[in-house]
C-alpha cells in the first residue's frame, strides 16, 4: 500500500503568496496540494493549513475549540518577524511560523513536520521567541497604556480614555516602564516599537488630532448667555 500523501491546503491572503507556496509545493513533491481560492471544501480534509499571519491566528484559535476531531496544523508564512506577533502567534496555537524569505527546501520541511504531528519555526523565528521568553510580557492594560502613549496622551488623558483612574494609570506606566527597562516615556515608546508591540511607525508623543487645535483656540472673554 502507498502511505497517503500529506494534504496541504493554502489558503494565504495574498494571491501571490498562494501562486508561489503551491509552485514551491508542487515542485518539490510529496504532497497532494489545494489551495482556498479553487477548492474551499478541501479545507476540512487537510492536515496541513498554509496561512498568512492573520489568517493562521483565527483559524488557531477557532480550531483550539474542536476537541471532538482531528484538526489540521496551522502554518503561518509571513513577513511579520517582531516579537509580539510571533509570541501572538503562537500563544493563539500556531504549530509552525516561516518568515517569507525562507528557501523553498525549509518552506517543505516545515510542512512535513507539521504533517508529521510536530512544531516547526524558522531559526530567525526561534531567536526571537527565545530573546521574549527572557523579558516579561506587558499585561493586557499595560499595552493599552502604552498605545495611549505612542499617541501623546497625558496620564489624565489616558484616565479618560480607558475609564480608569489617573493614579491607576501612573502604576500602570512604572510598571512597563520597569519591562521595558524604559527610562523616560518616550524611551519606552521607542523601546517598544522596536520589539514590535506598538507600530514601528508610531511617533512617541505625538499629540492627537484635534489638541492642538483645542488648545489653541481662543477663550470667550465673557460668559455665552444660555
Amino acid at each position: 500500500m502507498h502511505a497517503t500523501l500529506p494534504h496541504v491546503h493554502i489558503m494565504h491572503a495574498d494571491p501571490v503568496m498562494t501562486a508561489g507556496l503551491h509552485a514551491l509545493l508542487a515542485e518539490h513533491g510529496g504532497f497532494t496540494l489545494t489551495t482556498q481560492s479553487r477548492q474551499p471544501h478541501a479545507q476540512g480534509q487537510a492536515h496541513v493549513l498554509v496561512t498568512d499571519h492573520d489568517t493562521g491566528i483565527a483559524l488557531a484559535r477557532q480550531l483550539a475549540g474542536e476537541r471532538f476531531r482531528a484538526t489540521p496544523r496551522v502554518l503561518i508564512v509571513t513577513q511579520l518577524d517582531k516579537e509580539w506577533q510571533v509570541r501572538t502567534a503562537m500563544d493563539s496555537g500556531v504549530h509552525g511560523y516561516l518568515l517569507q524569505n525562507c528557501a523553498a527546501d525549509e518552506l517543505a520541511r516545515a510542512v512535513h513536520q507539521l504533517g508529521m504531528g510536530m512544531r516547526y519555526l524558522s531559526e530567525a523565528v526561534t531567536r526571537c521567541v527565545a530573546d521574549s521568553l527572557s523579558r516579561e510580557m506587558l499585561t493586557g492594560r499595560e499595552t493599552d497604556v502604552l498605545q495611549l502613549l505612542a499617541r501623546g496622551c497625558c496620564n489624565k488623558s489616558i484616565a479618560r480614555e480607558l475609564g480608569i483612574g489617573v493614579g491607576t494609570v501612573k502604576t500602570h506606566v512604572k510598571g512597563l516602564m520597569s519591562k521595558l527597562d524604559a527610562t523616560a516615556r518616550t524611551h519606552a515608546v521607542v523601546v517598544a516599537a522596536q520589539r514590535g508591540l506598538i507600530g514601528a511607525g508610531a511617533r512617541p508623543l505625538a499629540p492627537l488630532p484635534g489638541r492642538q487645535a483645542r488648545a489653541a483656540a481662543p477663550r470667550p472673554r465673557h460668559p455665552v448667555l444660555q
